[in-house]
């Protein structure tokens, strides 16, 4: 783990990097506009802490006006540490919302012998935050998943589910209602323990992830072991996910094999004819 960071100089120059990174994921993807509510999802672990920090800092400097509306689900478990969360929640000067859903139960009577309970919470999650931004006027969805989190689920979809895909930094759902947005997508996991070191805020894991053998802590290790080798791995990871070239796949839908004149990388700066158009992507991987 990072060590913690002991100088005021040490940490304006992390937040400093850190604001540039999410500010030029927000500008480059187009992620809050002017007059935009935005939600930020507030698990209580350090991703959604550093993310609600660093969209505060940039709302005081941006060009346009945006507000920001901290939300914690409280999903019904027995363990969960949602009136804690609220007290962390009631010291920021950001407002807040605690919604409680009974997601918990629904999960323990749906769940089948064996199957791990991530992706099922993960998707009735998704369906209660829609639903609450709704509720409470948002035109954005923020949730703090990082750079690691995007090449981990990469990954993971190729050795698991057979699809190249990741976690999208921004993503409309398929009714066109709800827009999610990714700020973090461009920061390192480390610089976000680093931060958090640093401004001592209160972590509360999700202890139902903590209960589960996960693929992705299989595959994050993976990376970890493959860095000592290849010191750049996940910045290359994370640039191939711009960097695609269709024709240089085998989906059908992405390329025409049959037409061999166009047999040769489409130029980016015009548009694709319309057998080389992308297919709307999966619903990417919890």
């Amino acid at each position: 783990m990072t060590e913690p960071i002991k100088t005021d100089k040490a940490f304006e120059k992390l937040e400093k990097k850190l604001l540039r990174q999410t500010g030029k994921a927000i500008v480059n993807y187009g992620m809050i506009e002017e007059g935009d509510r935005v939600m930020v999802c507030m698990s209580g672990g350090k991703d959604s802490w550093c993310m609600l920090h660093l969209l505060e800092q940039l709302q005081k400097r941006a060009p346009i006006r945006f507000e920001l509306l901290a939300v914690h689900l409280d999903q019904g478990e027995p363990y969960a540490q949602s009136s804690e969360i609220a007290k962390a929640l009631a010291e920021q000067s950001v407002p807040f919302e605690v919604v409680k859903r009974h997601l918990y139960d629904i999960v323990e009577e749906k769940l089948q012998p064996g199957q791990v309970r991530c992706s099922l919470c993960s998707r009735l999650r998704r369906g209660a935050l829609y639903n609450i931004a709704t509720e409470f006027g948002c035109t954005k969805i923020a949730l703090g998943h990082h750079r690691d989190d995007l090449i981990q689920t990469l990954l993971m979809n190729q050795f698991f589910t057979g699809r190249i895909s990741a976690m999208p930094p921004k993503l409309t759902s398929d009714d066109g209602r709800h827009v999610v947005i990714r700020p973090l997508c461009n920061v390192a996991e480390d610089d976000i323990i680093a931060l958090t070191q640093y401004k001592q805020f209160t972590i509360f894991p999700c202890l139902s992830c903590d209960l589960q053998d996960s693929k992705r802590g299989r595959v994050k290790q993976l990376i970890e072991d493959l860095e000592a080798e290849i010191p750049d791995i996940r910045q290359s990871l994370l640039r191939s996910l711009s960097n695609v070239r269709p024709s240089q796949l085998m989906d059908r839908a992405l390329w025409s094999f049959e037409t061999p004149e166009r047999a040769t990388e489409p130029s980016s700066t015009k548009p694709l004819p319309p057998e080389h158009t992308a297919k709307t992507p999966a619903q990417p991987e919890a």
